[in-house]
């Protein structure tokens, strides 16, 4: 099946939406869902894939760190999935736009029955202009928390299945830094940001170690592995940092942003 030009999935790390702290950042929430609220209203398909759910949840259980057994991150899961998308149907209703909550596991997308009610719902949401507000399904199920069953690997691999299934034609996975570098830009001032990849090496895969915040559970690898995926199946990818999500508009209209990871022709 082609892909929608007008139809993007933007993923946003749990570094965009929260703070050092561990707690909400609300302003950039708020940046995020105004500006995907005027690209919406743009004309275009938008879903959005959302990490954070089990840092927002631990600072509001106030838990002196992130939670290490899978029964706490279950529960920091489930408190934090109710205040994500309480904060995301507050906000975006600011802007005139419905949202609605999509939790999947691995099962939504192997299981046939489950694969074609899950595209249903997608497409009954978008078709009547409601934002899909994607994560995984953390607090009922461990395996993609903490598993060597893992589809998802975390929410960049899950970003890059969504945008597959929605036959999105770009994938934006907003990060805590500006794109992929020529370097470790920790270590090395003089590292730059690669505008353009036509072809994901192991040379590339090489560069991307680490991870780029303690509070996401991706790192620069896992975003690599995201959009090698994506662009098989003729989806551009891009990678950009996410506390300046107005650079969408920069996006779609094919100015020079982040990191671009070119589609394979189909």
């Amino acid at each position: 099946m082609s892909v929608s030009k007008k139809r993007i999935v933007v993923k946003v790390g749990t570094s965009t939406i929260t703070n050092d702290s561990g707690n909400v950042d609300i302003r950039s929430l708020d940046h995020l869902c105004r500006a995907l609220s005027g690209v919406e209203n743009l004309g275009y398909d938008l879903v959005l894939v959302s990490s954070g759910a089990i840092a927002v949840g631990a600072g509001k259980m106030r838990l002196a760190q992130k939670p290490k057994e899978i029964r706490l991150k279950q529960a920091a899961a489930a408190v934090g999935q109710t205040e994500l998308m309480h904060l995301y149907d507050k906000f975006f209703g600011e802007y005139n736009r419905m949202v609605g909550q999509i939790l999947l596991d691995n099962a939504d997308f192997c299981n046939p029955a489950r694969s074609e009610n899950l595209k249903n719902t997608f497409d009954a949401l978008l078709e009547n202009h409601i934002i899909p507000i994607v994560n995984e399904n953390d607090s009922v199920s461990h395996t993609e928390i903490e598993s060597d069953k893992k589809l998802f690997s975390d929410n960049d691999m899950l970003s890059a299945l969504v945008a597959i299934f929605c036959n999105a034609s770009k994938l934006i996975i907003f990060s805590d830094i500006d794109g992929l570098y020529d370097g470790n830009p920790k270590t090395d001032p003089n590292a730059k940001v690669i505008s353009r990849v036509e072809e994901i090496t192991e040379e590339l895969k090489s560069v991307a170690s680490g991870s780029g915040s303690n509070r996401g559970t991706g790192g620069m690898i896992t975003k690599l592995e995201a959009a090698e995926l994506a662009t098989s199946h003729g989806i551009d990818v891009l990678i950009t940092n996410g506390k300046n999500p107005e650079k969408l508009y920069d996006i779609i209209e094919k100015k020079k942003v982040g990191t671009l990871f070119v589609a394979k022709e189909q």
